[in-house]
């Protein structure tokens, strides 16, 4: 089973690769006639984010349809957080130093670091979430990415062009939403000093799809150079671009179903 995952990352690495290389090649190069190291630092950068990116989606894709729990979700989760965990980190930290206006991506970027560590932390403990320096630090960070938003928000709507380096003051709106969430989950635990069953499953899985969602989004909203026509003229890119919030939507209904009746429905399908 691990070979099967190991050759399908593999293809659909080497796939996204040759599709993605060009579409961000101009946003992370050395200038000409940099040293030679600046260079490599700089492919480096770049391949390790579209790798990480690659494989990320993959093995989120392969978590979304196993079995909760059993050994291939643990896996599949186990590479989505890793790879994810590279590529945010690239995109938020090269953002503010690429010569193009890149701060909506910073934001992106942040907020989907934010939503891949805490989520991944809650099905760390185990049994329960319990409140701690993790929930204290997460609530006043979710609150610093939504007072982030509304900055840029103001900063577009006052802009002469009315956008914030090309993305408009709406584009904000769905991190401050993402952030008070977030910041509402945090504060839920904080008060209620431990979190179990259905809640920390949900709590778990709102925000490893949401910060999967950030990734699809970037990749099919943002890049659409890297996709042949055909595939625009479809409803592909939507579809594909919303899965995770789909997948979101369907799996936190299914974690508030009480699990007798889950266990009468599968009887009797």
């Amino acid at each position: 089973m691990a070979s099967q995952i190991a050759r399908l990352l593999t293809s659909g690495l080497m796939a996204c690769l040759f599709l993605s290389g060009a579409a961000v090649a101009d946003n992370l190069v050395a200038p000409p006639g940099a040293p030679l190291w600046m260079h490599l630092g700089a492919g480096a950068l770049l391949y390790a984010h579209i790798g990480g990116g690659a494989i990320g989606l993959l093995a989120g894709s392969v978590a979304i349809f196993a079995p909760k729990g059993r050994p291939l979700h643990r896996a599949a989760g186990t590479v989505f957080f890793a790879a994810m965990l590279i590529t945010y980190a690239i995109g938020a930290g090269v953002a503010p130093f690429l010569e193009t206006g890149q701060r909506p991506n910073l934001v992106a970027g942040i907020m989907a670091l934010y939503l891949l560590v805490t989520g991944w932390l809650t099905m760390r403990q185990r049994g329960a979430v319990t409140a701690g320096p993790v929930q204290y630090a997460g609530l006043v960070f979710a609150l610093g990415l939504v007072a982030l938003g509304a900055v840029f928000m103001y900063m577009g709507s006052r802009s002469l062009t009315g956008t914030v380096d090309g993305s408009p003051p709406q584009a904000f709106l769905l991190f401050m939403v993402a952030g008070t969430f977030a910041a509402a989950g945090d504060l839920h635990v904080i008060l209620r000093r431990t979190l179990t069953g259905a809640a920390r499953t949900a709590r778990h899985l709102w925000r490893m799809c949401f910060s999967m969602f950030i990734a699809s989004g970037s990749l099919f909203f943002g890049q659409p150079q890297v996709f042949p026509k055909w595939f625009h003229d479809t409803t592909l890119p939507v579809w594909l671009g919303f899965a995770p919030v789909l997948a979101m939507i369907v799996f936190l209904v299914i974690v508030r179903i009480p699990r007798k009746r889950r266990a009468r429905a599968a009887a009797i399908a």
